[in-house]
């Protein structure tokens, strides 16, 4: 502790900070505009200087570190005087009228406080309302750079700049031309650190400040940033970034900021509807859940319980997810109950599991900033993660090794020391590769393979037939990058992996992710700080929907029934069926064969999102009775017979659970819209009509979360109170436990030793041929997320309207495509008409299409493959050709060629 004065008041402060830290944590307020805790601070705006005895000259508060014995006075009369005539000059700049105008910014606020007013001239020509959410407004900028800095040293992405200099200095975008046609991503960091309202968001402008403020994590991806929703008047108006959140710092994507008006599209379905007749009617709650009640019972009872499924949500919070599969199990005496984890990260929790024991992250995103080297793999992180890839992005720049390993020239591949740009499908001969030099050239890890790796010398034999010069050809990277990224990966430790769907949505997925992980344990980059094997999760609780038993093999806490039948049973006071239940891909495959008949989907547009639409389809037209409950109408709701609409995250309580294992809070900001209700109070309503409502006699999102306690020993200790500041991480099993940041440090669950996997390598079953001599990828994009349920209903339409195909420059100059210009994608499955977007980013031969919007319907065009041990869709190769939409019509195809 150090021993300080301020003000003549003596106190004892922790060390390592700042005097302006001091004195904010004393409550004693020091005029600031040029500094932001989340940016290095620079004292150019000179407001915060403050006296220290022995100082010749006062000191900046923001950048002077605080030691011990030092004297400060804050607020002589000769330091207000010099803040005054600052600030006067800085007033003399903005438009008259404004200080009123913008009373919540710090400028303003400082204004008013010395007695203040802006004097400058209007300028209307200076105010730029080309973006969707921002608004710029030169005349009110005073220079104190907190938008450039931010930009760098927070989001990586350097769009502000300072042009000229002296009098004719300006800070425009890198276009110098709008915010719109800059390469500005909208994270909106610059929004939110401006004091002087330059930068402003448009609901803001539109709607008024925020008069009440609520805590709790976002609704897009699985990363689970924390965020402050600001209402007024019981309304959505504006997010921010939670400032001492320990997973987003400060930080949140486009998504997460503005990508919130959804909750308010004219579109929104806030009435139950039942289809009478082939027509649909609007119904009161009560007929719902008993029509929906009576439809599950007659399938029930007509065919069996295991004609009947359930699919949880990525979307909703743990405790309904939960309530679910409790449902399929107790209700419908079934385990068939899956959810979109089946289509994304099961691989990846099946081959973790196998290999290490859990199936689930090893690490914290913290770990970013302790790795010597980060290694990505299959995850255009700045895109479908952005937080964690300017994570990424910013601690390459202060000096971290970075490799990627994806086909298509992403961002962070032009950060990356080395870029692994692999042939799509061929992930196993490449990992194979990058262990067969680790071996080769002993770069292992002796100590580690010695004492915590089983069945070394029967890998040692196996491995030996990978040499990097032997599957360079099968890979496309030549053998000398695949030897110069296992060197850098097995010496510049501690090195830390992440991952994402380019390595799981494949035909051998599961296995990819185990050849991975052989990596890891081969040189020690496990159980250590800045090192794992850690996914990133596609959707906000995607971790958590499996998690909490929304899967047929496993119960809440990812044991199986054979293991948690004895503590289910007694905690729910009933049994547990016997027959194994079926995954989502078995639904279907069950449906199409007439054994399966009714569908209970929550939260999951199934008919868009899956590939191989028209056998999807098909096997949906051949049920006999389906629920879809959700926000909006969406291509499900064709086959549906009830329809039960609610809540968004903003509307309701309870958890979710992130891609490091993070347990948060989820709080309800405002009142339900219209009729909508929360997912779980409808699914306790249906159990009780079905006769079971005292296994569900929940009040409350708490009461259910006590029951998971219950039943999950590894989340015993993770209680609503105590994940109340900023989440707890599990395993935490008891009530004094601190949580788990880091797993497998001194064993694994399976025991002291882990064994290396022996992959074989089967080529995809989709591969380019003169007919389709392309390999389609489907991912995500920045603006629009998954199916674009909600992003489609934001300005963020107006950032990423439709879904582009991407094609290299080489091919588009072959075929004599146009940016822009629309063409079809045909596979042997079906056909896809999207615009073209030449893109340097795309090798030869490759093309990239996202699926967001029914008018592309990509999903027509993706095959039937699947991953052999989880059944997950093979997403990332698809064998197609292109046709001009001339061609198409006129049934002709020149202009496609194998390509060499």
């Amino acid at each position: 502790m150090l021993r300080v004065t301020i003000n003549g008041r003596a106190h004892e402060l922790p060390g390592g900070g700042t005097i302006l830290q001091a004195c904010q944590a004393l409550t004693i307020d020091i005029p600031h505009l040029c500094h932001d805790p989340r940016i290095r601070p620079v004292g150019a705006c000179r407001l915060c200087v403050v006296r220290v005895q022995g100082e010749l000259r006062p000191v900046t508060a923001c950048s002077t570190p605080l030691r011990t014995g030092m004297v400060i006075e804050t607020h002589t009369a000769e330091i207000e005087q010099s803040r005054r005539v600052n600030l006067r000059l800085l007033a003399s700049r903005q438009p008259a009228g404004t200080t009123d105008a913008l009373a919540g910014k710090s400028f303003q606020q400082y204004l008013r406080a010395y007695g203040l007013e802006s004097t400058g001239s209007p300028q209307p020509e200076a105010v730029d309302s080309s973006h969707p959410y921002i608004q710029f407004d030169r005349a009110r900028c005073i220079y104190c750079y907190r938008c450039a800095r931010i930009c760098e040293e927070l989001q990586g992405q350097f769009v502000w700049r300072v042009w000229n200099r002296g009098d004719r200095t300006r800070i425009l975008p890198d276009s110098q031309t709008t915010l719109r046609e800059s390469s500005c991503v909208s994270c909106g960091a610059c929004v939110d650190s401006c004091p002087s309202g330059a930068l402003d968001d448009k609901s803001v402008l539109a709607l008024g400040t925020p008069d009440h403020w609520t805590r709790t994590t976002c609704p897009y991806c699985g990363v689970g940033c924390e965020m402050l929703v600001g209402t007024r008047a019981g309304r959505l108006v504006q997010i921010k970034p939670a400032l001492d959140s320990h997973v987003n710092k400060g930080h949140l994507c486009v998504k997460g900021r503005y990508a919130f008006e959804f909750v308010y599209a004219k579109d929104r379905v806030t009435e139950p509807m039942i289809r009478e007749n082939g027509a649909w009617k609007t119904a009161s709650w009560e007929e719902a859940i008993s029509f929906a009640a009576a439809g599950l019972r007659r399938a029930v009872e007509t065919h069996g319980a295991d004609s009947v499924g359930v699919l949880g949500s990525a979307r909703a919070t743990n405790e309904e997810n939960y309530l679910a599969q409790k449902f399929a199990r107790l209700v419908l005496g079934t385990h068939n109950v899956d959810c979109c984890a089946r289509v994304c990260h099961g691989p990846t929790a099946v081959a973790m599991k196998r290999m290490l024991g859990t199936g689930a992250a090893t690490n914290s995103f913290d770990d970013i900033e302790q790795a010597r080297t980060i290694l990505v793999c299959g995850s255009n992180a700045t895109e479908n993660h952005p937080i964690v890839g300017a994570r990424i992005k910013q601690a390459r720049l202060r000096g971290a090794n970075l490799l990627v390993i994806d086909p298509r020239r992403i961002e962070l591949a032009h950060y990356a020391n080395i870029h692994l740009q692999l042939r799509p499908g061929t992930n196993i001969p490449l990992f194979n590769a990058l262990a067969c030099a680790i071996v080769e050239e002993e770069l292992y890890d002796e100590a580690t393979v010695r004492e915590r790796i089983a069945e070394w010398d029967e890998f040692q034999k196996f491995i030996s037939a990978w040499a990097p010069e032997k599957v360079a050809g099968t890979c496309g990277v030549e053998a000398g990058t695949i030897r110069a990224a296992a060197r850098l990966y097995a010496t510049a430790r501690p090195a830390m992996c992440l991952h994402g769907l380019g390595m799981t949505e494949h035909s051998q997925g599961t296995e990819g992710v185990m050849a991975l992980v052989n990596l890891a344990l081969l040189t020690g980059n496990f159980g250590k700080p800045g090192s794992g094997i850690n996914p990133l999760r596609g959707q906000n609780n995607v971790q958590g929907s499996a998690h909490m038993g929304c899967e047929p093999n496993n119960l809440t806490g990812f044991v199986s029934p054979g293991q948690g039948r004895e503590l289910f049973e007694q905690v729910w006071k009933a049994p547990l069926p016997r027959n194994p239940g079926l995954n989502l891909m078995q639904m279907l495959d069950a449906a199409a064969a007439g054994t399966f008949k009714a569908l209970w989907a929550i939260g999951y547009d199934v008919a868009l999102s899956h590939p191989n639409s028209h056998a999807t389809r098909k096997a949906l037209g051949a049920l006999e009775f389906v629920i879809v409950q959700d926000i909006f109408r969406n291509e499900m709701t064709q086959f549906a017979s009830v329809f039960l609409p609610v809540t968004s995250s903003f509307e309701k309580e309870g958890t979710f659970m992130s891609s490091e294992r993070r347990v948060q809070r989820v709080r309800k900001a405002i009142e339900p819209i219209g009729n909508s209700r929360p997912d779980w109070v409808v699914i306790r309503d249906v159990a009780r009509a079905m006769g079971r409502g005292e296994a569900f006699d929940f009040q409350s999102p708490e009461e259910i979360w006590e029951e998971v306690r219950a039943v999950w020993k590894a989340g015993a200790g993770i209680s609503y109170r105590r994940i109340e500041p900023h989440g707890l991480q599990w395993p935490c099993p008891a009530e004094d436990h601190p949580g788990t940041t880091m797993l497998h440090s001194r064993s694994f669950p399976t025991g002291a030793k882990a064994a290396l996997a022996r992959i074989e390598f089967e080529a995809a079953a989709e591969s380019p041929s003169p007919e389709f001599p392309f390999i389609l990828i489907t991912g995500r994009t920045l603006y629009q997320f998954n199916a674009g349920t909600m992003t489609l209903r934001t300005g963020n339409a107006q950032l990423r309207p439709n879904d582009l195909l991407d094609v290299s420059e080489a091919d588009a100059q072959e075929l004599r495509l146009q940016d822009g210009q629309k063409v079809r994608v045909c596979s042997r499955y079906g056909h896809a008409e999207l615009p073209v977007r030449i893109n340097p980013a795309m090798s030869r031969g490759e093309l990239f299409a996202s699926f967001a919007t029914v008018e592309s319907f990509l999903n027509q065009v993706t095959s039937p493959h699947r991953d052999r041990v989880t059944l997950t869709p093979e997403y990332k190769v698809t064998a197609v050709c292109l046709e001009t939409i001339e061609q198409a019509r006129e049934g002709v195809r020149e202009g496609v060629k194998p390509v060499p």
